[in-house]
This record gives structure tokens, C-alpha cells and sequence, in this order.
């Protein structure tokens, strides 16, 4: 992963019809690094099936699980795009059936957009003749995310295709070495917030000052995974460019985080565009009471939570026997 991305394939051994995979849940941004770090979290996840069509087009034949209101139109959804990009720069002449199962809410911080089409990729990748890297299907991930965010950035569609914690930049996927005693805390509060309408809280001036706080912070935070030094992570996680703009959105965001901060966190912040907020801990026992106080936080302003306490290293995406049932590889 050193050089820009190229399309690898290996052969595959058997020409298969259909196959299914699961993509899992992430937090994007980490805080410090909007549109370009991010993690996965094992706990809720997105399954897809994929069938080979001898008709060259990408169709979706269902969508199932606790978000059926998407576009049946495959240029419009997430995995659709992202297949019917890897239809034209492979130049295959079949085509792919979806079925999707949802798993994660939209709106909610978590990935949703982007575990759709990472799990559509996986799945359709495994019916190629010569089946291309992780890092080669990146490109396609971007394609699919960028129906229902408005861009390409790689901070939820990188750590799923590679799993744990990723960098991803326009061109590279690195996985960041973390701990495997750090946990994650993750509340998802019952309200829906638009990843494009939490982008547009963006929009304004920033100071030169703010980009240099937040460079500095993200360098520790990356140092001190990499070193395994919980010290640098507590000093560096502290998002001081979109947090301060984004926190309005987050329905009492500020007990929120201060109950992560409370127990012990290394940090605390907004997943991805909200409304979910995380936190990062050295142990889970700290991470589980840390999640029941979040948790209690939003319960003040009457909004009822789900959570989720999971390695920050978590599972990448994953091809599976059947989207039936939790779809734990």
C-alpha cells in the first residue's frame, strides 16, 4: 500500500452464481480526521446479496430490514453505483441482481450509506473471474458513497474494506495499528440527521489557526496508536475544526460527551455527520459504563439510544453463507 491503488486479481477457482456479504458499522471523521480516518465496530452491520445476470445492467430486486425507503434505481443507490462502476472499468459483459438488507440506520452516523456498497462490492467481487484486492476496489466504494453524501472521501467505505482502524486518502488505504484492549463506545440516538445537511453546517470561514490545532491533533492521535501510547491519543482527540460546528445538531451533545469524558475516555466526539456521538477507552469495562451514562445523557432530552461497545480494531467486511439472520462472519 505504498503506491497508488491498481487493479491486483487472482483467479478464481470456481465460477460462482451469487454469493453474500456483510459490511459493519463505522466512525467516521474519528474526530480529528474529517473525511479520512475511520474505524469499524462490530455490532450492526448491512448484508447484501449479489446474483450474476447475463443481462449487462445492475438492478436492485429487494431491500429489506429497518430501512426500506431507498431508490430502486441502481444509479441512485449506493451499491447499485458502486457496481455499475465496476461493471464499466472492468468492461464485463453480465450484469448484477442486489438484494440489500439493512441493518444500519441512515442518517445516523454510523455508515450506513457506505456499508451498503462495501458489502454489495465484496459480494459481487467473489462472482469475477479474477477477483481484485480490497485496496482495488476502493475506487468503487468512493463512486457508491458519493450518491448519498455528495463526495468521495474514504473515512467510512476504508476502514470496511480493510478493517480496524484506516487512513484513507484519495488514492491509499493504510490500516493503523491499534490496541486490542482499546474499545469503543458508540450511542446512536433515535433521530435522524442528513449527512449533506450536517455537511452544509460546514460552510463559512475557518482560521489558519484551526487547521494547524487540528493537523497537530490528528498527528498525535496516529503517533499514539502506532506507539500504543494511550497518553498521545488522550491529548490529540479533541476535534477543534468540525466539532464546535457540527455540536448544534447533536440533541445535548455536550452531556453526551462529558459522560464519555467522565469515565475515563480518551477521547469523545461525533461519528461520522451525527447524530451519533463515540468515545475511545483503554478497557471495556470502561467503555460499557461510559455507553450507559451516553446513553442516560440523551434520555434527558427524551431521545431513547442504542449502543454499541466494540474493539476500535473491528472486523472488515466479509462474505457470508446467507443475509438471513445477524450476519456475523
Amino acid at each position: 500500500m505504498n503506491a497508488p491503488l491498481a487493479v491486483k486479481a487472482t483467479m478464481s477457482p470456481q465460477r460462482l452464481q451469487s454469493a453474500c456479504a456483510v459490511a459493519y458499522a463505522s466512525v467516521g471523521n474519528v474526530g480529528v480526521g474529517f473525511d479520512i480516518l475511520g474505524h469499524c465496530v462490530a455490532g450492526a452491520s448491512d448484508r447484501v446479496e449479489v446474483r450474476r445476470i447475463d443481462t449487462p445492467t445492475v438492478r436492485i430486486a429487494a431491500i429489506k430490514g429497518c430501512v426500506e425507503v431507498l431508490p430502486m434505481d441502481a444509479a441512485q443507490n449506493t451499491a447499485g453505483a458502486a457496481l455499475m462502476a465496476l461493471r464499466k472499468a472492468l468492461g464485463l459483459q453480465h450484469g448484477f441482481e442486489l438484494t440489500l438488507h439493512k441493518g444500519i440506520a441512515l442518517g445516523s452516523g454510523m455508515g450506513g450509506s457506505a456499508a451498503s456498497c462495501v458489502a454489495a462490492l465484496v459480494a459481487a467481487n467473489a462472482l469475477l473471474e479474477r477477483p481484485l484486492s480490497r485496496e482495488s476496489l476502493y475506487g468503487f466504494a468512493l463512486e457508491g458513497e458519493a450518491v448519498a453524501s455528495g463526495g468521495r472521501h474514504g473515512d467510512n467505505v476504508g476502514p470496511m474494506l480493510l478493517g480496524g482502524l484506516v487512513l484513507a486518502t484519495r488514492d491509499r488505504l493504510l490500516r493503523v495499528p491499534v490496541p486490542p484492549t482499546w474499545h469503543c463506545a458508540l450511542v446512536h440516538p433515535h433521530v435522524v440527521l442528513e449527512t449533506r445537511k450536517a455537511r452544509a453546517a460546514l460552510a463559512g470561514d475557518y482560521a489558519l489557526s484551526e487547521f494547524v490545532a487540528q493537523s497537530a491533533n490528528l498527528a498525535l492521535v496516529l503517533a499514539g496508536c502506532w506507539q500504543s501510547d494511550a497518553d498521545l491519543v488522550r491529548e490529540g482527540l479533541k476535534d477543534v475544526l468540525v466539532e464546535p460546528r457540527r455540536a448544534p445538531l447533536v440533541p445535548n451533545f455536550a452531556r453526551v460527551k462529558q459522560a464519555a469524558l467522565d469515565h475515563k475516555a480518551l477521547g469523545a466526539s461525533i461519528s461520522g455527520g451525527g447524530p451519533s456521538v463515540f468515545g475511545w477507552f483503554e478497557h471495556r469495562a470502561d467503555a460499557q459504563a461510559a455507553a450507559q451514562s451516553m446513553r442516560s445523557a440523551f434520555n434527558e432530552v427524551g431521545l431513547d439510544s442504542d449502543v454499541l461497545v466494540a474493539p476500535v480494531d473491528g472486523p472488515a467486511a466479509a462474505l457470508i453463507p446467507s443475509i438471513e439472520g445477524d450476519g456475523q462472519a
